[in-house]
Protein backbone atom coordinates (compact mmCIF):
# COMPACT_ATOMS: atom_id res chain seq x y z
CA UNK A 1 0.00 0.00 0.00
CA UNK A 2 1.28 3.51 -0.91
CA UNK A 3 2.51 5.85 2.16
CA UNK A 4 3.63 9.27 3.25
CA UNK A 5 6.58 9.12 1.02
CA UNK A 6 5.13 7.27 -2.01
CA UNK A 7 2.07 9.57 -2.23
CA UNK A 8 4.42 12.82 -2.12
CA UNK A 9 6.62 11.03 -4.66
CA UNK A 10 3.40 11.13 -6.85
CA UNK A 11 2.70 14.77 -6.46
CA UNK A 12 6.65 15.09 -7.64
CA UNK A 13 6.05 12.71 -10.72
CA UNK A 14 2.78 14.89 -11.80
CA UNK A 15 4.82 18.42 -10.98
CA UNK A 16 7.47 16.95 -13.68
CA UNK A 17 5.91 15.52 -16.26
CA UNK A 18 3.29 18.20 -16.74
CA UNK A 19 5.31 21.37 -16.35
CA UNK A 20 5.12 23.29 -19.66
CA UNK A 21 2.04 20.66 -20.54
CA UNK A 22 -0.92 22.00 -21.77
CA UNK A 23 -4.28 19.72 -20.82
CA UNK A 24 -7.75 20.26 -23.08
CA UNK A 25 -10.99 18.79 -23.33
CA UNK A 26 -12.81 16.66 -20.78
CA UNK A 27 -11.66 14.84 -18.31
CA UNK A 28 -12.85 11.05 -18.94
CA UNK A 29 -13.77 8.55 -16.23
CA UNK A 30 -13.62 4.62 -16.47
CA UNK A 31 -17.10 2.87 -16.81
CA UNK A 32 -15.82 0.37 -14.20
CA UNK A 33 -15.29 2.75 -11.53
CA UNK A 34 -17.37 3.53 -9.11
CA UNK A 35 -15.63 6.93 -7.86
CA UNK A 36 -18.11 10.31 -9.16
CA UNK A 37 -17.38 11.98 -12.66
CA UNK A 38 -15.46 14.91 -12.74
CA UNK A 39 -17.58 18.17 -14.14
CA UNK A 40 -14.39 19.21 -15.96
CA UNK A 41 -13.63 20.78 -19.54
CA UNK A 42 -11.87 22.95 -21.16
CA UNK A 43 -10.04 24.19 -24.08
CA UNK A 44 -6.98 24.91 -21.89
CA UNK A 45 -5.74 24.03 -19.01
CA UNK A 46 -2.54 23.18 -16.59
CA UNK A 47 -2.46 20.68 -13.83
CA UNK A 48 -0.41 21.18 -10.64
CA UNK A 49 -0.01 18.84 -7.83
CA UNK A 50 0.78 18.71 -3.72
CA UNK A 51 0.57 15.99 -0.99
CA UNK A 52 0.03 15.64 2.73
CA UNK A 53 0.36 12.69 4.57
CA UNK A 54 -1.24 9.86 2.93
CA UNK A 55 -3.88 12.47 0.43
CA UNK A 56 -2.65 14.37 -2.96
CA UNK A 57 -4.50 16.59 -4.68
CA UNK A 58 -4.33 17.95 -8.00
CA UNK A 59 -5.43 21.54 -8.98
CA UNK A 60 -6.77 21.96 -12.57
CA UNK A 61 -6.39 25.58 -13.40
CA UNK A 62 -7.76 27.43 -16.45
CA UNK A 63 -5.84 29.39 -18.47
CA UNK A 64 -6.12 31.66 -22.22
CA UNK A 65 -4.76 30.40 -24.73
CA UNK A 66 -5.19 32.62 -28.63
CA UNK A 67 -4.53 29.36 -30.99
CA UNK A 68 -7.25 27.59 -29.20
CA UNK A 69 -10.73 29.56 -28.85
CA UNK A 70 -11.54 32.60 -31.65
CA UNK A 71 -11.44 35.70 -30.34
CA UNK A 72 -14.96 36.22 -30.58
CA UNK A 73 -15.78 32.96 -28.10
CA UNK A 74 -13.35 34.42 -25.71
CA UNK A 75 -15.20 37.42 -25.44
CA UNK A 76 -18.65 36.02 -25.13
CA UNK A 77 -17.46 32.90 -22.09
CA UNK A 78 -15.46 33.46 -19.48
CA UNK A 79 -13.07 30.75 -18.39
CA UNK A 80 -14.17 28.37 -15.35
CA UNK A 81 -12.86 28.33 -11.87
CA UNK A 82 -9.61 25.69 -11.12
CA UNK A 83 -10.92 22.71 -9.52
CA UNK A 84 -9.42 21.01 -6.63
CA UNK A 85 -9.50 17.09 -6.57
CA UNK A 86 -8.15 15.21 -3.61
CA UNK A 87 -6.79 11.52 -3.88
CA UNK A 88 -6.64 8.65 -1.91
CA UNK A 89 -4.36 5.95 -3.21
CA UNK A 90 -5.83 2.82 -1.67
CA UNK A 91 -3.64 -0.55 -2.46
CA UNK A 92 -2.20 0.72 -5.77
CA UNK A 93 -3.33 3.76 -6.83
CA UNK A 94 -0.17 5.86 -8.65
CA UNK A 95 0.16 8.26 -11.49
CA UNK A 96 1.17 7.43 -14.83
CA UNK A 97 1.94 9.49 -18.29
CA UNK A 98 1.76 7.64 -21.25
CA UNK A 99 0.47 8.25 -25.39
CA UNK A 100 -3.08 7.73 -26.46
CA UNK A 101 -2.41 4.10 -27.60
CA UNK A 102 -0.68 2.86 -24.16
CA UNK A 103 -2.80 3.59 -21.79
CA UNK A 104 -3.21 1.39 -19.13
CA UNK A 105 -5.95 -1.19 -18.47
CA UNK A 106 -6.95 0.01 -15.27
CA UNK A 107 -6.73 3.74 -16.20
CA UNK A 108 -9.68 5.07 -13.89
CA UNK A 109 -9.67 8.91 -14.47
CA UNK A 110 -7.67 10.31 -17.79
CA UNK A 111 -6.66 14.19 -18.51
CA UNK A 112 -5.69 14.54 -22.18
CA UNK A 113 -2.80 17.07 -23.80
CA UNK A 114 -3.78 19.63 -26.71
CA UNK A 115 -0.52 18.31 -28.51
CA UNK A 116 0.01 16.18 -30.77
CA UNK A 117 0.73 13.29 -30.52
CA UNK A 118 -1.78 13.63 -27.29
CA UNK A 119 -0.53 12.26 -23.92
CA UNK A 120 -2.65 11.09 -21.20
CA UNK A 121 -1.89 11.87 -17.28
CA UNK A 122 -3.63 8.29 -15.38
CA UNK A 123 -4.95 7.55 -12.12
CA UNK A 124 -3.89 3.85 -12.26
CA UNK A 125 -5.07 1.54 -9.36
CA UNK A 126 -5.40 -1.96 -10.47
CA UNK A 127 -7.42 -2.72 -7.76
CA UNK A 128 -9.68 -0.14 -7.09
CA UNK A 129 -9.30 1.09 -3.65
CA UNK A 130 -8.03 4.15 -4.69
CA UNK A 131 -10.46 7.03 -4.53
CA UNK A 132 -10.66 11.34 -5.55
CA UNK A 133 -13.39 13.71 -4.15
CA UNK A 134 -14.15 16.89 -6.70
CA UNK A 135 -13.64 20.37 -4.81
CA UNK A 136 -11.83 18.24 -1.81
CA UNK A 137 -9.95 19.30 0.69
CA UNK A 138 -7.92 17.82 2.79
CA UNK A 139 -9.15 15.17 5.03
CA UNK A 140 -10.36 16.54 8.15
CA UNK A 141 -10.28 13.70 10.27
CA UNK A 142 -6.40 13.23 9.59
CA UNK A 143 -3.82 15.19 11.50
CA UNK A 144 -0.69 16.78 10.84
CA UNK A 145 1.87 15.42 7.91
CA UNK A 146 4.47 13.63 9.60
CA UNK A 147 6.86 14.84 6.74
CA UNK A 148 5.74 18.58 6.18
CA UNK A 149 4.14 19.50 9.17
CA UNK A 150 6.39 17.82 11.48
CA UNK A 151 5.69 20.37 14.59
CA UNK A 152 2.24 20.41 14.68
CA UNK A 153 2.46 16.59 14.41
CA UNK A 154 4.29 16.57 17.29
CA UNK A 155 1.94 18.30 19.03
CA UNK A 156 -1.08 16.69 18.41
CA UNK A 157 0.20 13.16 19.89
CA UNK A 158 1.12 14.84 22.85
CA UNK A 159 -1.42 16.88 23.15
CA UNK A 160 -4.31 13.88 23.00
CA UNK A 161 -2.14 10.76 25.08
CA UNK A 162 -5.25 10.47 27.30
CA UNK A 163 -7.19 9.67 24.02
CA UNK A 164 -8.51 6.16 24.44
CA UNK A 165 -6.75 5.36 20.96
CA UNK A 166 -3.58 5.19 23.27
CA UNK A 167 -4.71 2.77 25.07
CA UNK A 168 -4.34 0.07 21.73
CA UNK A 169 -0.46 -1.47 21.04
CA UNK A 170 1.70 1.06 19.73
CA UNK A 171 1.67 -1.18 16.57
CA UNK A 172 -1.86 -0.37 15.73
CA UNK A 173 -1.79 3.42 16.96
CA UNK A 174 1.21 3.89 14.47
CA UNK A 175 -1.92 3.20 11.46
CA UNK A 176 -3.99 5.98 13.04
CA UNK A 177 -4.40 8.60 10.28
CA UNK A 178 -6.00 11.00 13.17
CA UNK A 179 -2.58 11.21 14.01
CA UNK A 180 0.32 9.67 12.80
CA UNK A 181 -1.43 10.88 8.64
CA UNK A 182 1.25 9.49 6.61
CA UNK A 183 2.92 6.19 8.54
CA UNK A 184 1.69 2.61 7.25
CA UNK A 185 2.53 -0.76 6.99
CA UNK A 186 6.37 -0.69 6.13
CA UNK A 187 7.01 2.23 8.04
CA UNK A 188 5.66 1.43 11.65
CA UNK A 189 7.69 -1.76 10.94
CA UNK A 190 11.14 -0.23 10.33
CA UNK A 191 10.15 2.81 13.65
CA UNK A 192 9.61 0.12 16.27
CA UNK A 193 12.29 -2.33 15.09
CA UNK A 194 14.99 0.61 15.02
CA UNK A 195 14.25 1.84 18.55
CA UNK A 196 13.88 -1.98 19.55
CA UNK A 197 10.28 -1.21 21.02
CA UNK A 198 8.18 -4.26 20.82
CA UNK A 199 5.43 -3.75 18.76
CA UNK A 200 2.62 -5.21 21.02
CA UNK A 201 3.27 -2.53 24.27
CA UNK A 202 0.90 -0.34 24.97
CA UNK A 203 1.06 3.34 22.87
CA UNK A 204 0.97 5.48 26.22
CA UNK A 205 3.49 3.73 27.81
CA UNK A 206 5.64 4.08 25.19
CA UNK A 207 5.03 7.96 24.18
CA UNK A 208 4.05 9.41 27.91
CA UNK A 209 8.16 9.50 28.24
CA UNK A 210 8.64 11.97 25.92
CA UNK A 211 6.44 14.63 27.66
CA UNK A 212 9.07 14.56 30.62
CA UNK A 213 11.71 15.03 27.09
CA UNK A 214 9.84 18.00 26.09
CA UNK A 215 8.95 19.75 29.77
CA UNK A 216 13.24 18.96 30.74
CA UNK A 217 15.00 19.88 27.75
CA UNK A 218 16.28 23.04 27.64
CA UNK A 219 19.01 23.00 25.00
CA UNK A 220 20.00 24.95 22.21
CA UNK A 221 18.77 24.67 18.71
CA UNK A 222 22.08 23.68 17.56
CA UNK A 223 22.33 20.25 20.37
CA UNK A 224 18.28 19.68 20.10
CA UNK A 225 19.35 18.71 15.97
CA UNK A 226 22.39 16.89 17.49
CA UNK A 227 20.35 14.67 19.87
CA UNK A 228 18.20 13.99 16.95
CA UNK A 229 20.33 12.55 14.74
CA UNK A 230 21.95 10.42 17.03
CA UNK A 231 19.27 9.41 19.68
CA UNK A 232 15.68 9.85 17.67
CA UNK A 233 12.93 9.40 19.35
CA UNK A 234 9.98 7.67 18.41
CA UNK A 235 8.00 11.02 16.94
CA UNK A 236 11.32 12.05 15.26
CA UNK A 237 11.84 8.75 13.54
CA UNK A 238 8.30 9.32 12.27
CA UNK A 239 9.34 12.20 10.52
CA UNK A 240 13.36 11.50 9.76
CA UNK A 241 12.42 7.86 8.05
CA UNK A 242 9.57 8.92 5.22
CA UNK A 243 12.04 11.57 4.65
CA UNK A 244 15.26 8.97 3.99
CA UNK A 245 12.92 7.46 1.79
CA UNK A 246 11.63 10.31 -0.17
CA UNK A 247 15.64 10.91 -1.01
CA UNK A 248 16.33 7.41 -2.22
CA UNK A 249 16.40 6.79 -5.94
CA UNK A 250 13.20 5.57 -7.17
CA UNK A 251 10.08 5.34 -6.18
CA UNK A 252 9.94 3.98 -3.08
CA UNK A 253 7.90 0.87 -1.99
CA UNK A 254 6.25 -0.37 -5.52
CA UNK A 255 5.36 -3.74 -5.13
CA UNK A 256 4.18 -4.36 -8.91
CA UNK A 257 7.81 -2.99 -10.02
CA UNK A 258 10.19 -4.43 -7.55
CA UNK A 259 13.08 -4.17 -10.22
CA UNK A 260 13.09 -0.38 -9.96
CA UNK A 261 13.48 -0.60 -5.78
CA UNK A 262 16.75 -1.85 -5.49
CA UNK A 263 17.87 1.15 -3.55
CA UNK A 264 14.19 0.68 -1.13
CA UNK A 265 14.91 -2.29 -0.63
CA UNK A 266 18.61 -1.96 0.67
CA UNK A 267 17.27 0.64 2.71
CA UNK A 268 14.44 -2.04 4.72
CA UNK A 269 15.96 -3.80 8.04
CA UNK A 270 13.17 -5.20 9.44
CA UNK A 271 9.99 -4.90 6.60
CA UNK A 272 10.35 -8.75 4.53
CA UNK A 273 13.40 -8.98 6.03
CA UNK A 274 14.62 -12.99 6.00
CA UNK A 275 14.61 -13.84 10.08
CA UNK A 276 12.06 -11.14 11.42
CA UNK A 277 8.89 -12.48 13.09
CA UNK A 278 5.30 -11.86 12.01
CA UNK A 279 2.11 -11.80 13.53
CA UNK A 280 -1.22 -10.10 12.94
CA UNK A 281 -2.35 -7.07 14.51
CA UNK A 282 -5.91 -6.44 16.26
CA UNK A 283 -6.55 -5.19 12.78
CA UNK A 284 -5.59 -8.12 10.99
CA UNK A 285 -2.40 -6.53 9.31
CA UNK A 286 0.69 -7.85 9.72
CA UNK A 287 3.73 -6.74 11.44
CA UNK A 288 7.26 -7.43 10.94
CA UNK A 289 9.41 -7.01 13.77
CA UNK A 290 12.47 -8.39 15.84
CA UNK A 291 12.06 -10.96 19.32
CA UNK A 292 14.57 -13.12 20.38
CA UNK A 293 12.51 -14.72 22.77
CA UNK A 294 9.81 -16.07 20.12
CA UNK A 295 9.75 -18.75 17.94
CA UNK A 296 9.89 -18.33 14.35
CA UNK A 297 6.20 -17.94 13.67
CA UNK A 298 5.77 -18.44 9.70
CA UNK A 299 3.87 -20.98 8.02
CA UNK A 300 5.31 -24.40 8.73
CA UNK A 301 8.24 -22.89 10.89
CA UNK A 302 9.93 -22.70 7.47
CA UNK A 303 11.99 -19.66 6.02
CA UNK A 304 10.88 -16.19 5.97
CA UNK A 305 9.61 -14.38 1.98
CA UNK A 306 11.86 -11.53 1.40
CA UNK A 307 10.12 -10.77 -1.05
CA UNK A 308 6.36 -9.80 -1.77
CA UNK A 309 3.73 -13.01 -2.64
CA UNK A 310 2.82 -12.63 -6.53
CA UNK A 311 -0.20 -13.78 -6.88
CA UNK A 312 -0.94 -15.56 -10.17
CA UNK A 313 -3.90 -13.42 -12.60
CA UNK A 314 -5.32 -17.41 -13.06
CA UNK A 315 -6.66 -18.40 -9.96
CA UNK A 316 -6.54 -22.25 -11.16
CA UNK A 317 -2.86 -21.99 -12.63
CA UNK A 318 -1.81 -25.65 -13.41
CA UNK A 319 -0.44 -27.28 -10.35
CA UNK A 320 2.32 -28.57 -12.07
CA UNK A 321 3.98 -25.51 -12.92
CA UNK A 322 3.59 -24.53 -9.40
CA UNK A 323 5.67 -27.17 -8.35
CA UNK A 324 7.95 -27.03 -10.90
CA UNK A 325 9.31 -23.51 -8.96
CA UNK A 326 10.74 -25.50 -6.38
CA UNK A 327 10.82 -29.50 -6.78
CA UNK A 328 11.78 -29.39 -3.06
CA UNK A 329 8.52 -28.77 -1.95
CA UNK A 330 5.63 -31.67 -1.05
CA UNK A 331 3.10 -32.34 -4.02
CA UNK A 332 0.54 -29.73 -3.16
CA UNK A 333 -2.57 -31.46 -4.77
CA UNK A 334 -5.40 -33.07 -3.27
CA UNK A 335 -4.44 -36.54 -1.43
CA UNK A 336 -1.22 -36.19 -2.48
CA UNK A 337 -1.30 -37.80 -5.36
CA UNK A 338 -0.35 -37.11 -9.26
CA UNK A 339 -1.02 -34.35 -10.65
CA UNK A 340 -3.54 -33.93 -13.12
CA UNK A 341 -2.24 -32.42 -16.10
CA UNK A 342 -5.62 -32.59 -18.27
CA UNK A 343 -8.88 -31.08 -17.27
CA UNK A 344 -11.74 -34.00 -15.92
CA UNK A 345 -14.15 -34.96 -18.46
CA UNK A 346 -17.81 -35.53 -18.07
CA UNK A 347 -19.67 -38.17 -19.86
CA UNK A 348 -22.90 -36.26 -21.03
CA UNK A 349 -24.51 -39.70 -19.65
CA UNK A 350 -24.84 -39.04 -16.31
CA UNK A 351 -25.93 -42.77 -16.27
CA UNK A 352 -22.89 -44.03 -17.98
CA UNK A 353 -22.91 -47.56 -18.20
CA UNK A 354 -20.89 -49.21 -14.97
CA UNK A 355 -19.34 -51.61 -17.78
CA UNK A 356 -17.61 -49.31 -20.09
CA UNK A 357 -16.18 -47.29 -16.62
CA UNK A 358 -14.96 -50.06 -15.38
CA UNK A 359 -12.96 -51.38 -18.90
CA UNK A 360 -11.04 -48.14 -18.17
CA UNK A 361 -8.88 -49.64 -15.55
CA UNK A 362 -9.76 -53.33 -14.65
CA UNK A 363 -7.54 -53.32 -11.59
CA UNK A 364 -10.11 -51.18 -9.81
CA UNK A 365 -13.07 -52.68 -8.13
CA UNK A 366 -16.56 -53.72 -9.21
CA UNK A 367 -18.21 -50.30 -8.27
CA UNK A 368 -21.97 -51.81 -7.99
CA UNK A 369 -23.90 -51.89 -5.31
CA UNK A 370 -23.29 -55.46 -3.58
CA UNK A 371 -20.27 -56.24 -5.73
CA UNK A 372 -22.56 -58.59 -8.25
CA UNK A 373 -23.30 -58.09 -11.83
CA UNK A 374 -22.76 -54.45 -13.28
CA UNK A 375 -26.75 -53.11 -14.45
CA UNK A 376 -26.61 -51.97 -18.52
CA UNK A 377 -30.37 -50.68 -18.39
CA UNK A 378 -31.95 -47.97 -15.94
CA UNK A 379 -33.91 -49.61 -13.50
CA UNK A 380 -38.05 -49.56 -14.65
CA UNK A 381 -40.54 -48.76 -11.62
CA UNK A 382 -43.85 -49.58 -12.01
CA UNK A 383 -46.70 -47.09 -12.77
CA UNK A 384 -48.43 -48.43 -9.87
CA UNK A 385 -46.99 -47.23 -6.68
CA UNK A 386 -49.32 -50.02 -4.43
CA UNK A 387 -47.90 -53.24 -7.10
CA UNK A 388 -48.74 -56.29 -5.76
CA UNK A 389 -46.22 -57.66 -3.26
CA UNK A 390 -47.42 -61.06 -4.76
CA UNK A 391 -45.98 -60.40 -8.09
CA UNK A 392 -42.72 -58.20 -6.96
CA UNK A 393 -41.80 -61.77 -4.68
CA UNK A 394 -42.42 -64.05 -7.47
CA UNK A 395 -39.54 -62.50 -9.30
CA UNK A 396 -37.08 -64.13 -6.99
CA UNK A 397 -38.79 -66.97 -4.00
CA UNK A 398 -35.31 -66.94 -2.42
CA UNK A 399 -36.48 -63.63 -1.19
CA UNK A 400 -38.43 -63.64 2.25
CA UNK A 401 -41.89 -62.12 2.22
CA UNK A 402 -41.39 -58.50 2.10
CA UNK A 403 -45.71 -58.17 3.23
CA UNK A 404 -46.72 -55.84 5.89
CA UNK A 405 -46.73 -58.12 9.59
CA UNK A 406 -44.43 -60.37 8.02
CA UNK A 407 -47.34 -63.09 6.71
CA UNK A 408 -47.06 -65.25 3.39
Amino acid sequence: MPEGPELHLASRFVNRVCSGAVFSGKVEKSAVSKNCEVPFECDAYVISAASRGKEVKLTLTPIKEEDVKPPALERTKGLPGPMDIVFRFGMSGSFKLTSEEEVPKHAHLKFFTNGRPRQVLCFVDARRFGSWEVHGTWQLDRGPCVMFEYEKFRLNVLSNLSDKAFDKPICEVLLNQKYFNGIGNYLRAEILFRLKVPPFEKARTVLEPLLHKETTAELTLSKKIKLKLENPDLLELCHMLPTEVINLDGKGYDPEHSDDSSAFEAWLRCYYVAGMQLLRDGNGRTIWFQDPKLPNPSPGGGRQRTKPRTRSLNPRASQDQWHQKDPKLPNPSPGGGRQRTKPRTRSLNPRESQDQWHQKDPKLPNPSPGGGRQRTKPRTRSLNPRASQDQWHQKDPKLPNPSLGGGR
